[in-house]
């Protein structure tokens, strides 16, 4: 018999639909992110040169990412908003030497603007990673279904601006769970063939509402959708401990762990390699629960 973590973690059968390439997701995949920004909130996920693009991403494949998000518009609080043109500028050269250079590798685009996503997918992305849930561009949804690619449906309130001053809840984990039951109509009614939810941390949560959801993540298995863990550096850890993001890759670690024994199907991350090897210790640890 199967023990509870191992049906979490390791037997749920998921697939998505990549450009016609059917992404397991049965075992938890690793998400690096790739901002080509001047100002994300964590300096080790800028790369602004063909170079440094070209080396990180190779890195990131090495070290085990099946997919790679590429963001040109920082969305850490009170992030500047920037042109369309200006985040068309960034990401879609970098996208072009990723999907040029490595054809095998499943890129993601983290836009919360139809345009972006509609240039990025013609470039070589495969995936739209939106922050707004659809919220900042009423054209997003109907732009997902028309390119027929899997969509990553987050929660936030406001704006990258605003979204911390709008941290009141009814009822945290039920408030957010109702706000996506009505964005997965809205997006399947469209269209959308595959929906992956992300609950937003750090999106218009406290610190203390981060945590919250984290103990609760696996309630979201209602859904019936692949559950993105989006905990990378940040700073639920940081401020918790009183360390910087630059030093807060342990504490990453620690709660990627306790994500994945809430049911994460994907981990999106800074640092692929660590994030890889939590993966495989939990597997090893459920394989061996089950030979008890």
């Amino acid at each position: 018999m199967k023990s509870a973590a191992e049906s979490k973690l390791f037997s749920t059968n998921k697939t998505l639909n990549v450009h016609g390439r059917l992404v397991d997701l049965g075992r938890p995949r690793v998400m690096g992110i790739m901002n080509v920004t001047p100002d994300s909130f964590y300096g080790g996920s800028r790369f602004n040169t063909d170079t440094e693009i070209l080396k990180n991403a190779e890195k990131m494949i090495r070290d085990g990412a099946m997919f790679i998000d590429v963001g040109g518009h920082s969305t850490r609080p009170g992030a500047p908003e920037i042109s369309v043109q200006e985040e068309l500028s960034r990401v879609v050269q970098a996208i072009r030497l990723i999907s040029k250079n490595f054809p095998d590798t499943l890129i993601s685009i983290d836009t919360f603007r139809s345009a972006v996503a509609a240039a990025a997918v013609q470039e070589g992305a495969g995936l739209i990673n939106d922050v707004s849930g659809g919220s900042l561009d009423p054209l997003m949804f109907q732009t997902a279904a028309s390119l027929k690619v899997p969509y990553i449906l987050m929660h936030m309130r406001g704006t990258p601006q605003t979204m911390m001053q709008f941290t009141a809840y009814d009822n945290l984990v039920k408030d957010i769970t109702d706000y996506f039951h009505q964005k997965i109509f809205q997006i399947e009614q469209l269209g959308v063939a595959d929906v992956i939810i992300d609950p937003g941390f750090g999106f218009a949560k406290t610190v203390q509402q981060n945590f919250e959801l984290l103990r609760n993540f696996d309630y979201f298995r209602i859904l019936n959708k692949p559950l993105l863990a989006g905990l990378s550096r940040k700073s639920m850890i940081w401020r918790t401990l009183s360390i910087s993001p630059e030093e807060a890759l342990n504490g990453t670690s620690a709660l990627h762990a306790v994500a994945l024994l809430k049911g994460a199907d994907i981990l999106r991350v800074h640092d692929v390699k660590e994030a890889c090897q939590v993966i495989g210790l939990m597997q090893e640890l459920t394989a061996t629960e089950n030979t008890r």
